[in-house]
């Protein structure tokens, strides 16, 4: 069943999984300020909700996003963390939730440092990505200055983030941007397989496991200690023991009761 959160974010749950469109194909999907609050909203929905075990992003009509709407941003720049934008942005950084992309088209800007966030991400062959921040005499935003260096090394983080150009499907891949090409005519299916697939783990081990990846970096006994802290957490679950019966019975676990 859709839902619109705003007159341009549409949202769909089915079996575990929260699709987010963006739905403004007049103006190629470019964000606003209450687009931003309405992203916000779908992942926070996701935090409280034990049934999404996933959020899907996606656009419409052959576009992803062009990023912000110019007009929007000059008429209400962001002012501080509680604007929508920061609202947006924090929430992306906080969720254990797994979030996925389905790129068509242009992903500028954020559209781009976004996917940086993000566990999966599929783009079409003619996918094309941008990060034009230093041609309108503005900075990266969204950890982007830090994500991308970590993601493809320094010098290919400089070439992106200090000329601005747009660049493609199979250059964001091998920069970690996006984690898979597809066809175009595939791209939907090949993502929602996918998240279909993330859907059907056990939520609660799902989310740990992220929340472990994500945490900053520490002493490799650290983050031994805290796993060690987790897994045992995590082996008096019913969903362990659901998974363990399955494995000696030789049966397929069901995970969707305890979730």
């Amino acid at each position: 069943m859709e839902n619109h959160l705003s007159e341009h974010v549409i949202t769909e749950f089915d079996r575990g999984v929260l699709l987010v469109r963006f739905n403004r194909a007049e103006k190629k999907n470019a964000l606003t300020s209450e687009m931003y609050s309405a992203l916000a909203d779908a992942i926070e929905q996701a935090n409280e909700d034990k049934a999404i075990k996933v959020v899907l992003f996606t656009g419409s009509e052959g576009v992803f996003t062009a990023g912000n709407d110019v007009a929007d941003f000059l008429e209400g720049p962001p002012a501080g963390s509680g604007s929508p934008v920061f609202r947006f942005i924090d929430r992306m950084v906080r969720t254990d939730v797994p979030l996925m992309a389905a790129v068509d088209g242009f992903a500028v800007g954020i559209g781009t440092t976004m996917l940086l966030h993000f566990d999966q991400v599929f783009a079409s062959e003619d996918a094309t990505f941008s990060l034009p921040f230093i041609n309108l005499a503005l900075l990266p935003e969204a950890g982007s200055s830090q994500l991308l260096v970590e993601a493809c090394g320094y010098k290919k983080a400089a070439g992106l983030l200090m000329l601005g150009a747009p660049f493609s499907a199979r250059d964001a891949l091998d920069c970690g941007i996006i984690s898979h090409v597809s066809r175009k005519e595939d791209l939907m299916d090949d993502a929602m397989s996918m998240a279909r697939k993330l859907a059907a783990k056990p939520g609660s081990a799902l989310r740990a496991t992220k929340r472990l990846m994500r945490r900053t970096r520490e002493p490799l006994d650290e983050r031994v200690r805290a796993e060690g802290e987790l897994f045992a957490q995590q082996l008096q679950s019913d969903a362990a023991r659901e998974a363990l019966s399955a494995f000696m019975e030789k049966r397929a676990p069901d995970f969707s009761k305890f979730d």
